[in-house]
């Protein structure tokens, strides 16, 4: 199979889909990989590493318009959109519950989009969402820590306190890989963590891992109204597969914040889970409301991209190999948990979270498998 790697052109996006060692195997599994010129540029990877694996070099008109499997990272902007075409497979992060043109567009051009974010494990985690959740839990803190401080709009309170002053108050809205990561680097950091989350079963494994220094709520209105009421630093990592994230913080709750505190919102690729959210760049990372910073940025592991690209690739390759060296129905009938990938399949929503999120008809995927 030929297989396309573009280079990414969302605003401060240096991952890439693949890595040199990725392109290897591919290569030795006897698959035809194309890059773009300049497409590893961000995780310090030239075009020469990429010949050396294996790959050709080619322009972006090549990288679309060749290969039958495209393999990225972000979601195709309107520009990538325009050179896909029915018979393309494309597996990237996709986040379409938020994003209707995006969708639209897919439909139209008939391609077959596989959504990291929707690709399940056996016990019913995402690992292809995972790598990427750790990187944006960890970072999140950072980005709130910088937040904080007096020139970039904050209160002016340092994470982790010092001798007789007390530490920032950091609320986290989600105990799943977000917010365990989240916390993790919080309470390294000397912060007064809460973890807020609806399944008791959730905050149990938070509470046997941090012990004492975590508290724990369970996600009542009144929990969550007060804890953010209180908090220097609120970190939303909520997460519903496939759908909408759902707004846990409302205009009210945010008027009612502090003046200079901060919410880094990690649910932005879902549409946010904070109503004054929306999505802002690397470029311009933050805006105000009603005194409160909210850093909202949709791609933050781009940031760290060697980091990102590495850990991403680690989870992705099983599932490229598989869709190349099969093909991709041949793929999906073997692995159901990779057919939960199955976003938009020949004009039609193929997945149950994005169709209600979208008001759009679903097909069910198992139909859409027949040669």
């Amino acid at each position: 199979m030929r297989v396309g790697v573009p280079r990414e052109i969302k605003v401060h996006e240096y991952r890439v889909g693949l890595t040199p060692a990725s392109v290897r195997e591919l290569v030795a599994h006897g698959h035809e990989v194309l890059v773009e010129s300049g497409a590893g540029h961000g995780i310090g990877a030239g075009d020469e590493r990429y010949r050396l694996a294996g790959a050709r070099i080619v322009d972006v008109d090549e990288v679309f318009a060749i290969p039958e499997l495209i393999v990225k990272v972000k979601e195709p902007q309107a520009a990538e959109r325009a050179r896909l075409g029915a018979g393309q497979v494309l597996f990237t992060y996709l986040h379409l519950a938020p994003d209707p043109d995006q969708a639209r567009e897919l439909l139209a051009n008939g391609v077959t989009a596989i959504a990291y974010e929707t690709v399940t494990s056996p016990d019913g985690t995402l690992p292809l969402l995972a790598p990427m959740s750790e990187v944006a839990g960890r970072m999140s803190v950072q980005a709130g820590a910088h937040c904080l401080e007096k020139e970039s709009g904050g209160r002016g309170v340092l994470l982790g306190g010092v001798p007789g002053v007390e530490p920032a108050r950091v609320v986290i809205l989600g105990g799943g890989v977000v917010g365990s990561n989240a916390a993790r680097v919080a309470l390294g950091m000397g912060a007064d963590v809460t973890v807020v989350d609806r399944s008791l079963e959730v905050l149990r494994r938070l509470d046997a891992r941090f012990g004492s220094p975590l508290t724990t709520l369970h996600a009542s209105r009144d929990a969550i109204e007060s804890a953010v009421a209180a908090a220097d630093l609120v970190i939303g990592g909520v997460l519903v597969p496939g759908a909408a994230a759902p707004k846990l913080v409302s205009r009210d709750m945010v008027r009612g914040m502090q003046s200079g505190a901060v919410i880094v919102d990690v649910a932005i690729d879902q549409g946010g889970c904070c109503e004054t959210s929306r999505p802002t760049t690397h470029a311009d990372p933050t805006y105000v409301v009603d005194e409160v910073v909210h850093y909202c940025v949709a791609n933050m592991p781009g940031a760290v991209a060697r980091t990102s690209t590495y850990a991403l690739n680690a989870a992705t390759l099983p599932h490229v190999l598989a869709l190349a060296d099969k093909g991709w129905r041949p793929a999906m009938r073997d692995d159901p948990h990779l057919r939960h990938g199955l976003n938009v399949c020949a004009g039609r929503i193929a997945h149950a979270g994005v169709g209600e999120a979208l008001g759009l008809p679903m097909t069910e995927p198992d139909s859409l498998l027949d040669d």
